[in-house]
């Protein structure tokens, strides 16, 4: 049975075809699925019977309610969701998302991989291991289905996995989001968050207006090989020269998010070399407060330490900004999501 949620309006047009119903019903369709936001089909009430009934057997809308929630005493929540395809064992997959209010601002953290290949040693989320893909309709079920949905102003693609990993399934999630037929959310709204899989993040890059989040964490590229696998298959350099290429003044936002590491990455030595890589690109850097998950080796920077890197680059002609922490009660940081149900199956 073929999933609704994540089709395009043309694949919406010819569902309706494949079920003896009119092509501008898959117009329809769109209205209901991404305007309404329906769950059944019976809420589709301007579809004749017959045709709801057809649609209903040979198609699944694809939305499902989380299976579990967790909140933080500041606000943040995180929801637990059972994906639509199994893991290589025949487990049912679960993902986590992350909703946070923030005065004016209600942001939601999607994944987009049950869990993750690319092993970074500070990411409690790549200790689990990768159970699979998830497909645009695990995505837009995340976005769809939490409690303040209608409340949300923007989007982050930086749950469990790589997205530019599963490219095809992020970016037709974003047109979704984008579309006239869709949500009609400007991309300025989405931000896509990558270690720098040089492939995916070509084509989003090219196939995509939203803001880029490059993960960093250190600018020494031997450092950051032993921190972050990736960097053995692309390196920091090359993901520059790629970045490098394109417009950031006048098109979209390009920022780097960088974990402090208490010794580790918060020195005047990787602050005088980060000044040096990121000399000339329109970009910012987002300091984050690690979360400590008493597993690692890592252990988080000291509060004044990361006030003073700020300043260092700033000075130098970087705009710097502390992130500030959030859901740290329920492990809701950004590259911290885990999954329990699997990591204890």
């Amino acid at each position: 049975m073929e999933t609704l949620l994540g089709m395009t309006l043309p694949e919406l047009q010819e569902a309706a075809l494949s079920v003896g119903l009119p092509r501008f019903a898959g117009k329809q369709l769109a209205e209901w699925l991404y305007g309404k936001r329906v769950c059944s089909f019976e809420q589709m009430t301007n579809l004749p019977q017959k045709g709801r009934a057809a649609l209903s057997a040979r198609y699944r809308i694809g939305r499902s309610l989380p299976a579990a929630e967790a909140v933080s005493a500041d606000g943040t929540k995180k929801y637990l969701f059972a994906a639509e395809s199994p893991d290589a064992g025949g487990k049912e997959n679960y993902i986590e998302s992350v909703y946070i209010p923030d005065d004016e601002r209600a942001t939601l953290c999607v994944s987009t991989q049950a869990g993750c290949k690319m092993g970074c040693r500070f990411c409690m989320t790549g200790t689990l291991g990768f159970h699979g893909q998830l497909t645009a309709a695990d995505i837009l079920n995340q976005i769809f289905s939490i409690p303040d949905a209608g409340k949300l102003t923007n989007l982050v693609y930086m749950g469990e996995g790589e997205p530019c990993d599963n490219t095809d399934a992020v970016l037709r999630s974003i047109e979704v989001m984008t579309s006239a037929w869709g949500c009609s959310w400007s991309p300025r709204r989405i931000t896509v968050s990558s270690v720098g899989w040089l492939p995916g993040l070509r084509r989003l890059l090219d196939e995509s207006e939203c803001q880029i989040a490059i993960s960093l964490h250190t600018p020494f590229p031997a450092e950051r090989a032993e921190m972050m696998p990736a960097e053995k298959k692309y390196s920091i350099e090359q993901v520059l020269g790629l970045l490098r290429q394109y417009d950031w003044h006048h098109q979209r936002r390009l920022s780097f998010e960088y974990i402090c590491f208490g010794g580790q990455n918060d020195t005047l030595r990787h602050a005088s070399q980060l000044r040096r890589l990121l000399s000339g690109l329109d970009c910012r850097v987002n300091l984050i407060k690690y979360h400590s998950s008493g597993a690692s080796a890592f252990r988080p920077s000291e509060a004044e330490q990361m006030e003073w890197l700020r300043d260092y680059l700033s000075a130098n002609g970087i705009t710097t900004t502390i992130r500030r922490s959030r859901g740290e009660d329920i492990l809701a940081a950004c590259g911290m999501l885990v999954n329990s149900l699997q990591q204890h199956a």
